[in-house]
């Protein structure tokens, strides 16, 4: 039997907002919930679910087979008293978005032509080949695609 990355969970499917059980989303603090909406939506083809609004609500979107929602940052809040959140600071990252892909050339030149700025152009690293988006505000974005099998 074939190993692959494919995963069945007790034959669930997720929606976002969730019916039953539980949906992941990635947030990310934003200067411009429009303009952020707008590059997810334009370059990995996303569907903009909401779009939030100037009294605070998130913009949500789904991107293939996830959810992202992006929204101003601000300070401390009842909920998280000492927590403030900032946009990143572009060359001190603690996480960032993994996309693989089958095949990362055609993804390139696509998202390239969609207005995504790469960092550099793919490179082979680690069984894989790989390379970076800058989102509008500094968020990084891994794609890669695998050159060797990583599951086993």
């Amino acid at each position: 039997m074939e190993k692959t990355g494919s995963v069945d969970f007790e034959q669930k499917s997720y929606e976002m907002p969730p019916k039953t059980g539980i949906s992941i989303a990635h947030f990310l603090t934003v200067a411009d919930i429009d303009w952020s909406a707008r590059f997810y939506e334009k370059v990995f083809d996303g569907r903009i679910l909401s779009k939030g609004d100037s009294s605070g609500a998130p913009a949500y979107l789904q991107i293939a087979n996830t959810w992202l929602i992006v929204n101003v940052g601000g300070g401390p809040t009842p909920d998280k008293p000492t927590v403030t959140l900032t946009t990143p600071d572009p060359d001190r990252i603690n996480s960032f978005m993994n996309i693989r892909v089958a095949d990362i050339q055609a993804c390139y030149e696509l998202w390239k032509s969609r207005g995504a700025e790469f960092i550099t152009e793919p490179i082979p690293k680690y069984g894989e080949i790989r390379c970076y988006i800058r989102d509008p505000d500094g968020y990084i974005i891994e794609v890669g695609q695998s050159t060797d099998v990583i599951y086993g």
